[in-house]
């Protein structure tokens, strides 16, 4: 079934497209990455899904329905962010028991054993709270919820690494038990690879790619050697990125669209031909240059 479903889809803001004619569709019971830098337009993208943003033009369905003002949508949706607020008037252990009034699916006895691991206390404030342990609870709220469209929009923001690592466990465990449909918008990557089925990179309101992360994985390669030599055996392949090592020694990535002999050519010539993490991929895909940040000291 499709979750969500994207046909061009256009949100603007005056005369700057936010989301620029963007076409993806994302499957029920995965964990997809939503991929990009800062501005890149993963916020309006996952607001627009969640129907709190209309959009401009283009077409965008989410269980089959129009998600703007949708009830349905509403219902089986739950959006986290670290902007997520909660009554001043209720203290933290009173949150989690209304929850279960708002979402069908809650599971109070999970949060609140998550709530004790995390060391929250019961007579506690949500707005009193640092913005790590705010996002650390906003995020019990997501995980337990159990929401068949869950959305986590930088859901760590302000956890340190061990608290992040925690997170994605517990959200992981949850899941394989559980199984829905999860968005997962970050610029970490590296951190969340081990949980991802899919990853949806984008760039200035564009995708740049949707593929599986073992897709993913083989989609480019990496081309080091002498200048000379990497420069001629690359001339006519897709480059993605280059990096500058020393005048004698280039780095170039390139789609990996190889064969056996395409290897055997490159180690006669005494060219390295090396993986390329999505990671790095995703940062050379949304880099404003295929040199990156060298061209600023390139002076040629």
């Amino acid at each position: 079934m499709k979750v969500v479903e994207a046909i061009d889809l256009t949100k603007k803001y005056k005369r700057k497209s936010a989301l620029d004619g963007m076409t993806f569709t994302l499957q029920e019971e995965k964990i997809t990455g939503l991929i990009g830098r800062n501005g890149a337009g993963k916020t309006t993208l996952l607001k627009t899904i969640a129907g709190f943003f209309r959009p401009t033009s283009g077409t965008l369905r989410v269980f089959e329905e129009t998600p703007f003002n949708n009830l349905k949508v509403a219902t089986n949706m739950i959006y986290i962010d670290d902007e997520m607020d909660f009554s001043s008037y209720l203290t933290l252990d009173e949150v989690l028991n209304a929850a279960g009034t708002f979402y069908p699916n809650w599971d109070k006895e999970l949060a609140f054993r998550l709530f004790d691991y995390f060391g929250f206390g019961p007579n506690q404030f949500h707005n009193a709270l640092s913005k790590g342990m705010r996002s650390t609870f906003n995020a019990i709220v997501g995980i337990a919820a159990r929401c068949p469209l869950t959305i986590f929009d930088e859901p760590t923001t302000g956890m340190d690494s061990s608290v992040r690592k925690d997170f994605y466990r517990a959200l992981l465990k949850d899941y394989l038990s559980h199984p829905r449909t999860i968005i997962l918008s970050s610029h970490l990557l590296n951190e969340l690879e081990e949980i991802l089925e899919d990853i949806l990179v984008i760039n200035e309101g564009k995708e740049l790619l949707h593929l599986s992360v073992d897709e993913m994985k083989e989609y480019a390669i990496a081309v080091s050697g002498p200048t000379a030599k990497v420069n001629e055996w690359t001339a006519n392949r897709e480059v993605i990125a280059t990096k500058t090592i020393t005048d004698a020694h280039a780095y170039v990535v390139i789609k990996n669209n190889l064969n056996h002999q395409d290897h055997e050519n490159a180690m006669i010539k005494g060219i390295k031909l090396t993986s390329v993490t999505p990671d790095d991929l995703c940062t050379y895909l949304t880099s404003k240059t295929k040199g990156g940040i060298d061209d600023v000291f390139n002076r040629n």
